[in-house]
């Protein structure tokens, strides 16, 4: 590419507005069309029995020949001068409103091409509202077909009222609107003599005049992972950079885990690969430690990560069967990631006829609104407003798109980040007494029985009974607790979202390190967030059992041993899970003990037998 300068502009626009004619005529006035292409298309008409057809030039399936519509977003490259600008045309049909969102997400600038016979019509609002809600505040729009309304200045004028009135509602303003006749190429490289009235740039002029890409190099370092290869003893990290550039030698942090390692080197086949990758690159990397970096996750530097969060707004167009509401269940896509959601609220939505907020309850197919989910598990989320190339999101039903957003984060808890650390001269220490001797000696293999449920469900009162069980049994147990742990080594936590979740984080690793030691831990944790869960799972790996105590919310505050239930219905203590703040049921328990049905002394015997059945050996 060299020096020249770069401008992405999607085209919109009702099907049959001519679009593609204008991008075809574009590209053979300004000599960017490929050599011998216009012959194939006078062929390919006059096989056809039709008039010489310019968009013929940009459809590129046989589809769109014969449909006679654009069916799939096409960029082609128009080159003048030291410019090249980059022309996204995205389909105008409202069924494939999806394909056109995914094209105009791509760009800087919109051109929105209107009939000058039909006018402005429901379409043409429906694309000049996606425009600013993509953050396309560059518009230029190109009224085609003057010849068809005879070159009329009278019926330029009406629709340029039109338009300046509905760009005024959406709070954009056109950055010029200029009369043209795409198939005789009138006012779009060359002044036209029949509309002597029209005293402003040509389409090119204009389209020239908006401002180059900005690049994407200089930004924050965005490398979603795509997948993980594993060759000989290598674990090949492979992913498109989004945002930055990725050089050798770069420290990494990988979100949501926070797992942090150093590039070693890129790997390229065949030949020799290049010492750095910038944004829109592909690459494929060895680290220098081996932390565990998955599918989904994303590498930035440390002292420029995304956001983590569990929850987010999104401005949406919806564009599913059902209508969408609070309490839908979805999956949302960021990036290379994705994770279930809830839909909380319907914030607000827009009437595209009107031009105007509106409130409402549902999001009905084609319409957009600003909704709020909260996911399964912790996301790095980038706002759309700062950096737009990762502040996109996709929300699936049933593997069907059934949305496409633009991700905000206002409103939304954000959580500090807990960086997991490997150095490539930091390796595991292997103890000479295996894990299975210590099973041997002790007559039980170790393990981890993380009980979670809300407060007043029973936990610590079964753990600690069970603890007495074991310890007759000949058992050596011991009870984690919660209230204990910030005593101590968790004394610097408080009780925000951030706080619960590494006071989570390091009693999973405490009782990891315990049942390594062959001791069968009784975790007793609230731990309402399942992601939050799983990371102490992932901590003890096969030595995880979740036992699920459960009992109703009513249940609970009835019992309130401590009162606390009534201190947070009372606002004395804030985020308190079950009444101010969620819990997440385990999914899949290894074991339920449900307290309401069963005394304590039942719930303990049941679980002690699970330990019996599934911890106990034979001794040496």
């Amino acid at each position: 590419m060299g020096a020249s300068r770069i401008s992405a502009l999607v085209l919109l626009g009702h099907v049959d507005h001519g679009k593609s004619t204008i991008v075809g005529r574009l590209l053979a006035d300004t000599g960017t069309l490929a050599e011998g292409k216009l012959e194939d298309i006078e062929r390919m008409c006059r096989g056809r029995g039709m008039p010489f057809e310019w968009s013929f030039a940009l459809d590129a399936l046989q589809a769109e020949r014969d449909q006679a519509i654009t069916i799939d977003s096409t960029q082609v490259r128009l080159r003048v001068s030291d410019r090249e600008i980059l022309l996204i045309d995205a389909p105008g049909h409202e069924e494939l409103l999806g394909q056109m969102i995914s094209g105009a997400a791509q760009a800087d600038a919109a051109l929105l091409v209107i009939d000058a016979g039909e006018g402005v019509r429901a379409q043409s609002r429906r694309h000049s509202y996606l425009a600013g809600f993509l953050g396309l505040r560059h518009v230029i729009v190109a009224v085609n077909k003057m010849d068809a309304v005879r070159f009329a200045e009278s019926r330029f004028a009406d629709i340029e009222r039109a338009i300046c009135g509905d760009f005024v509602k959406l709070g954009l303003v056109p950055a010029a609107i200029v009369p043209v006749a795409a198939r005789d190429g009138d006012n779009l490289t060359v002044r036209s003599a029949r509309m002597p009235w029209y005293h402003g740039r040509t389409l090119l002029e204009t389209m020239l005049a908006v401002p180059p890409h900005p690049s994407a190099h200089d930004g924050p370092l965005r490398f979603p992972v795509q997948d993980v290869y594993r060759f000989d003893e290598r674990r090949i990290i492979v992913g498109r950079v989004e945002n930055g550039i990725l050089r050798a030698g770069d420290t990494l942090l990988f979100s949501p885990a926070d797992r942090i390692a150093r590039v070693r080197s890129f790997e390229a086949w065949p030949g020799p690969a290049a010492a750095e990758v910038p944004a829109g690159g592909l690459a494929a990397v060895t680290l220098d430690a081996p932390v565990l970096v998955e599918r989904g996750d994303v590498g930035s530097r440390v002292d420029d990560a995304p956001p983590l969060a569990d929850s987010f707004r999104t401005h949406v167009v919806w564009l599913g069967e059902k209508p969408l509401a609070a309490g839908r269940s979805l999956r949302v896509k960021v990036g290379t990631a994705e994770t279930s959601v809830t839909v909380e609220a319907v914030e607000s939505g827009f009437d595209l006829e009107e031009l105007t907020e509106v409130r409402r309850a549902e999001v009905r197919r084609g319409e957009a609104a600003w909704i709020r989910c909260r996911s399964d598990a912790l996301i790095a989320i980038d706002p759309y407003s700062s950096i737009p190339r990762t502040g996109r999101c996709v929300l699936v039903d049933d593997s069907l798109t059934v949305g496409a957003g633009l991700l905000d984060l206002t409103g939304c808890r954000t959580f500090e980040r807990h960086h997991s650390t490997v150095v490539a001269d930091v390796t595991n220490v292997d103890h000479e007494v295996s894990r299975e001797l210590r099973a041997k000696r002790y007559g039980h293999r170790g393990a981890v029985i993380w009980l979670t449920g809300l407060s007043g469900a029973g936990k610590s009162t079964v753990a600690m009974r069970a603890e007495r069980r074991l310890f007759q049994k000949g058992y050596r147990a011991y009870v984690l607790d919660g209230d204990n742990l910030r005593r101590g080594v968790n004394s610097d936590l408080g009780f925000s979202a951030k706080d619960r979740t590494e006071n989570i984080r390091r009693a999973g690793e405490i009782a990891a390190l315990f049942a390594d030691a062959g001791l069968v831990v009784l975790a007793a944790f609230i731990s309402p967030y399942a992601r939050d869960r799983a990371t102490a799972r992932r901590a003890a790996g096969a030595q995880f059992h979740e036992v699920f105590v459960r009992a109703s919310l009513d249940a609970c505050e009835k019992r309130d041993p401590r009162g606390l239930y009534r201190r947070a219905r009372s606002g004395e203590i804030a985020e308190f899970t079950g009444v101010s703040a969620p819990y997440e049921a385990p999914a899949e328990p290894e074991l339920e003990l449900d307290t309401e049905q069963l005394s304590a002394d039942e719930a303990v015997e049941r679980l002690v037998a699970y330990i019996d059945e599934r911890l106990r050996v034979d001794s040496a």
